[in-house]
């Protein structure tokens, strides 16, 4: 950009060009870090949500990984979430891609839960198809689907999460360090369950949806 600048006659350093580029939020495309690797060895699940109606809480869940950059270093943080509401039910930090943050989380998840989910979806990542990950979620009575490869799309209702939560929380404010993205989210994860309307839940929050969900399944 610097050099196309000073070829059409506007003296400008590579610095300016940096701050002007922040603030008007132009950002270079690139290859973003592929997290979804597989573990070959592992064995494969079913893709179960194709052409199912989501209609109730607690009908399935949904868990991923996203990288987070900071000015210092980066950070992995997993969610699980509930399909239906768009309800964050639990979230974590690592510095690592271990599958043992992403059993905290789903453990987290479970115990804080009234009723088991029937279904947890992920993709095909080393973390959701180990040992430890699928025999957590089978221990508790619960099926496992996995979306196809390459197909992000399968669990659409997370990715759509993660860009939320990189454009709102994460990009405007450039946490420095662990600490201050771990306040920064726990305060943007609040707010987005009791605080934010979403337009695909008739502008209501993700709390009122599971409200609203689980009473009319009782009614």
């Amino acid at each position: 950009m610097m050099a196309t600048l000073k070829r059409d006659g506007i003296p400008i350093g590579r610095k300016q060009v940096s701050g002007l580029m922040k603030q008007m939020g132009i950002q270079a495309i690139y290859r973003k870090p592929r997290l979804s690797i597989p573990n070959r060895e592992s064995k494969r699940y079913p893709y179960l949500l194709k052409d199912i109606e989501i209609e109730r809480p607690d009908q399935v869940w949904c868990a991923d990984i996203t990288y987070i950059p900071m000015k210092h270093g980066h950070l992995y943080v997993v969610a699980v979430m509930d399909w239906y509401s768009r309800k964050v039910l639990s979230w974590k930090l690592s510095n690592t891609m271990d599958e043992r943050f992403c059993v905290e989380a789903l453990d987290e998840a479970l115990s804080k839960a009234k009723k088991m989910p029937e279904i947890v979806n992920t993709d095909q990542g080393s973390q959701f198809t180990g040992e430890a990950w699928v025999s957590t979620v089978e221990d508790h009575g619960v099926k496992v689907s996995q979306d196809g490869r390459g197909r992000w799309m399968d669990n659409v209702m997370i990715e759509r999460l993660w860009r939320s939560v990189k454009y709102e929380c994460v990009f405007p404010w450039e946490p420095s360090d662990g600490r201050q993205l771990q306040e920064r989210l726990e305060d943007w994860f609040e707010r987005y369950n009791h605080w934010r309307p979403h337009q695909s839940l008739g502008y209501k929050t993700p709390v009122q949806k599971a409200r609203e969900g689980s009473k009319r399944k009782v009614a």
